[in-house]
């Protein structure tokens, strides 16, 4: 690339997409997100981003405009929150039309007037047969009606380097008349929970350390004794029966497989433990599953910390993404 790539990054979050796309030589025009905690986290990380904190949809069209004044744009990327496809009972509804999905037409609208080489959308696997096809050719119709031509794939993170198995569908935009690559897996073994957790200093029960957000959660003396029967990739079914828990969340009393990829990392793993310490997973831990280096620091509360890490496109994945566009841009 002789020039550097410009990229927009809506939805940023705590930036595991935007990190991917730099490590990869693209330069940052603008970042947008709402989420107090996570724009903290994003600012730390990336100082020399301009970072804008506010609602997307209270963002003018002028406003856009003059933040890429003097900028091509190649990429616009993001995850828009989509919550309407999730839900039951919407079966038949439109999904252009659900106003829980008025984020997705706001990521639409920022195409429309910015007019990048490229797009790309990130959100879960299950978008992709939603409402039996039809919500993911809805999102399809809506950028061919404004020029773009556009593709979907379900991709997995494990394929690229990230220690989980995440799957996620990615949509390839282009107003360009190329083919639309998708990135190539770029390992052939898959890295395991035990590959890369296995070298932080063991933790107990709400021990802190001098590594950046790798502090232990604190747990009840009644979950400890319970899950010190439960071995590497265990469940409650080892807790001897006067002990075991006879209802409650399933995911409870677990602990992670040490020598398979991670379950998909999300908002909320306090549930399971580690392969071998007696003990939640840190956020540092978390954020290495997502395959964050680890000077990337987390900011906020420790729960925020937990849903910047499990909202986040893994860095690694970013990256192959990243190397797709690089290659569509050097076929033009």
């Amino acid at each position: 690339m002789k020039n550097k790539l410009k990229y927009i990054d809506l939805f940023s979050g705590s930036g595991g997409f935007a990190l991917g796309f730099d490590n990869k030589g693209f330069q940052n025009v603008f970042s947008i997100d709402i989420e107090p905690s996570f724009c903290e986290t994003y600012k730390y990380n990336f100082p020399k981003h301009q970072l804008i904190e506010k609602d997307i949809c209270d963002l003018s069209d002028s406003e856009i405009t003059y933040l890429k004044e003097f900028y091509e744009i190649d990429v616009v990327i993001g995850g828009p929150p989509c919550q309407g496809f999730s839900m039951a009972g919407n079966i038949g509804r439109k999904f252009i039309n659900d106003p829980r999905n008025k984020l997705f037409k706001e990521f639409v609208r920022v195409v429309k007037l910015v007019k990048p080489k490229f797009f790309v959308i990130e959100n879960v696997a299950r978008l992709y047969n939603h409402n039996k096809g039809e919500t993911k050719n809805e999102i399809i119709n809506d950028f061919q009606n404004i020029g773009y031509k556009v593709e979907c794939k379900i991709l997995n993170s494990a394929d690229y380097g990230v220690p989980q198995v995440r799957k996620r569908i990615i949509f390839i935009g282009t107003k360009l008349n190329q083919e639309i690559i998708f990135p190539e897996k770029t390992i052939r073994k898959y890295l395991t929970v035990k590959d890369v957790l296995n070298n932080y200093p063991p933790l107990s029960s709400g021990e802190e350390s001098s590594i950046p957000n790798h502090v232990a959660m604190n747990h009840s003396e009644q979950m400890l004794e319970k899950m010190k029967y439960v071995k590497d990739g265990g469940n409650r079914a080892e807790i001897p029966e006067n002990l075991r828990p006879k209802s409650g969340d399933i995911r409870k009393y677990i602990r992670y497989k040490s020598y398979e990829p991670s379950v998909c990392v999300t908002g909320d793993m306090r549930k399971i433990f580690h392969y071998e310490q007696n003990r939640a997973l840190t956020v540092r831990e978390l954020a290495k599953l997502q395959s964050y280096p680890d000077d990337f620091v987390f900011k906020g509360t420790k729960i925020s910390q937990q849903q910047q890490v499990g909202n986040s496109v893994p860095p690694k994945m970013a990256e192959a993404i990243a190397e797709a566009i690089i290659r569509m841009s050097e076929n033009v």
